[in-house]
């Protein structure tokens, strides 16, 4: 079977990298997790840190059933699904055995793909070089905005208008510019309070 047809009913993942780790950002920040990073994203932000997941062809197809034996080996009851872009592929599957199994499904995505899966968490992170889809605002339970430079906030502003009233609301700065832009958002958020600050902390414990 070639790798298209193997992808195709969410079996099989492209899969950059599988690790146990704690989850370094936004609500679940400090939660033990175990991670899933899955290649391809079809958007590419010039800052991305993760631009080795951008294409999928270089990450080997695998197992989702392999995948879930790896996270069983592990004391964690919550998997965070990240990319690349993990609704690129169906993830109907890999919720159905994450939850026959008890494990919380958190979802990290930037929302310009139909969601498939259902799904404990979802964190949306909006790109201005993407396009965000309705169904995503209205399903978020996190928007988590990185803010490169002064700009971003009225961005931040127009997508929080969008999520439902019970999304919990982040500005995280862009770690190459995180000396520059963290005082500024320190301020935004002290004068406009229902923001809350994510910070990368999983890079100052120098941890995946």
């Amino acid at each position: 079977m070639d790798r298209k047809a193997l992808l195709k009913d969410g079996k099989y993942l492209p899969l950059m990298e599988e690790f146990y780790s704690i989850q370094g950002e936004g609500y679940n920040t400090g939660k033990a997790a175990y991670f899933i990073r899955v290649g391809g994203c079809d958007v590419g932000c010039r800052w991305c840190d993760i631009k080795e997941s951008w294409n999928p062809e270089i990450h080997p197809t695998k197992s989702v059933d392999k995948i879930i034996e790896n996270i069983l080996s592990y004391p964690a009851k919550s998997v965070v699904v990240t990319g690349g872009e993990p609704l690129l592929y169906p993830m109907d599957y890999l919720c159905e055995k994450l939850h026959e199994h008890g494990i919380e499904s958190f979802l990290e995505t930037c929302g310009n793909h139909k969601i498939t899966g259902k799904w404990d968490w979802i964190c949306l992170s909006p790109k201005k070089d993407g396009i965000t889809l309705d169904e995503i605002y209205k399903e978020a339970n996190e928007l988590k905005h990185i803010v490169y430079d002064i700009s971003d906030f009225a961005w931040a502003e127009e997508n929080a208008k969008k999520v439902n009233g019970n999304c919990k609301l982040y500005l995280q700065p862009e770690w190459s510019n995180i000396d520059n832009i963290l005082p500024e958002i320190i301020q935004y958020v002290k004068d406009n309070t229902k923001w809350n600050i994510s910070l990368q902390s999983h890079k100052f414990m120098n941890i995946p």
